[in-house]
């Protein structure tokens, strides 16, 4: 496994770009499932996630091709329905090729989904959305089997806002007979995009951006082309790096609305930001100090739990006490300890980090959790004296394209090694 060798204290300054989302590809390759084509999916970020789920849809009979982020997929010779525990444990959105294969096929097996070590992951919401649509959905040692004739349209109410079961929902009722309206629908950016996508495809889906989805069922898909929008928890995480390091760093290829949330944060903390159409600029170089600012989790348009961890973090530095809920996931706290290890001053409470500043953060071994727990590891090595060591970066491959390589372009010293230790 591999790690990362920080030494800390040095200003990032400089220009770098956003990765395509993650997240928003995680949706739309299975979508593809959905049409017995070719599609091209543009601007795909290099990370493991995108691999397990090229290699989840290789196993289900796909060929693709990914070169220079580009995937050309090939659906037209799917045989397959099965999604096997040895791929989809890796991650919990392999969960997303439930829907597609249910609504195309009329079968689906699917293991339950893994993913981080961390918090609870309920498949309850998807399960309930493909019911109403009408598939019978049974359990068994560790595996969802889902069969339909034929789904049919139908009302479904979210209790609470879901960016996964959204997205199976909406991909599921594409191909179901007659009308859809999905209600308390997630608003993420991701989402939007899958919808925009499968109505690229031939889908009839109105009320995008909305809570409510309106989706008119066809018999059939067609094939796509699509770009993936930018990654915004990157973004926010890079300008995190920004911040915290003191630095200036201008940062293209960016959506700013995507950012509002972290944006607002970061103003109120007393960094300077600089928003133009494509591009924001962080400018923490000349501030007196960093203010503590609290911040609670919530869905789009709300502060992302996916920032929860940097902002931390971040607020390691400010000259305060600041608190931190995560009221998305409550136990989502296993980096707090690694950061205690650099010095922090930080206690959780509940689903609470009461975070005291400022610390003088000192080099230390840290071990990576989860992935934004990995980011969290990483700002705050970059703003410690000395060396820290983050193992298990893997965690951080995840979600990150060669987020060394862009930390090293604004001047970071930040090194990858080979790690036998762990």
């Amino acid at each position: 496994m591999d790690k990362f060798i920080i030494t800390g204290g040095i200003q990032l300054k400089g220009e770098t770009y956003a990765s395509g989302a993650k997240n928003s590809v995680l949706a739309l390759l299975p979508a593809c499932i959905l049409n017995s084509s070719k599609s091209i999916i543009s601007n795909v970020s290099k990370v493991s996630d995108v691999y397990t789920m090229l290699k989840l849809l290789e196993h289900l009979g796909c060929s693709f091709n990914f070169q220079n982020n580009i995937v050309e997929i090939d659906t037209s010779s799917i045989n397959n329905q099965f999604a096997p525990y040895e791929l989809v444990k890796k991650m919990r959105a392999s969960i997303y090729v439930l829907g597609p294969l249910v609504a195309r096929f009329g079968y689906a097996k699917v293991s339950l989904p893994g993913g981080c070590a961390w918090g609870p992951r309920p498949v309850n919401l998807h399960l309930e959305a493909m019911t109403k649509l009408g598939a019978e959905i049974e359990i068994e040692e560790g595996y969802i089997i889902a069969k339909a004739k034929k789904l049919i349209g139908t009302k479904i109410n979210f209790d609470i806002s879901s960016v996964g079961a959204t997205g199976n929902a909406l991909m599921a009722a594409v191909l179901a007979k007659g009308t859809t309206i999905i209600t308390n629908a997630a608003l993420e950016p991701e989402i939007q995009q899958l919808a925009e996508f499968l109505n690229l495809m031939g889908a009839k889906i109105d009320g995008i951006g909305t809570t409510t989805l309106t989706i008119e069922g066809v018999d059939a898909l067609n094939s796509a082309e699509i770009s993936v929008i930018p990654d915004r928890i990157e973004s926010a995480t890079l300008l995190t790096a920004a911040a915290i390091t003191r630095g200036k760093i201008s940062l293209k290829n960016v959506i700013p609305n995507h950012l509002n949330a972290c944006l607002t944060k970061f103003e109120d903390a007393g960094l300077k930001l600089t928003i133009e159409k494509n591009k924001i600029i962080l400018d923490a170089e000349n501030i007196d100090e960093i203010k503590p600012v609290n911040v609670t989790t919530a869905p789009y348009p709300g502060f992302p739990t996916d920032m929860q961890a940097q902002w931390i973090s971040l607020m390691c530095l400010a000259n305060g006490t600041s608190t931190v809920t995560d009221s998305i996931y409550f136990d989502r706290f296993k980096h707090v300890p690694e950061l205690n290890r650099l010095g922090a001053n930080i206690e959780v409470k509940e689903n609470s980090a009461i975070v005291k500043g400022p610390t003088k953060l000192k080099g230390a071994k840290v071990m990576s959790t989860d992935l934004r727990a990995s980011a969290s590891l990483v700002l705050a090595g970059l703003a410690a004296s000395g060396k820290t060591e983050v193992l298990r970066v893997y965690h951080l491959d995840r979600g990150y394209e060669s987020i060394e390589k862009k930390l090293e372009s604004l001047g970071a010293k930040i090194e990858r090694v080979d790690s036998p230790e762990y």
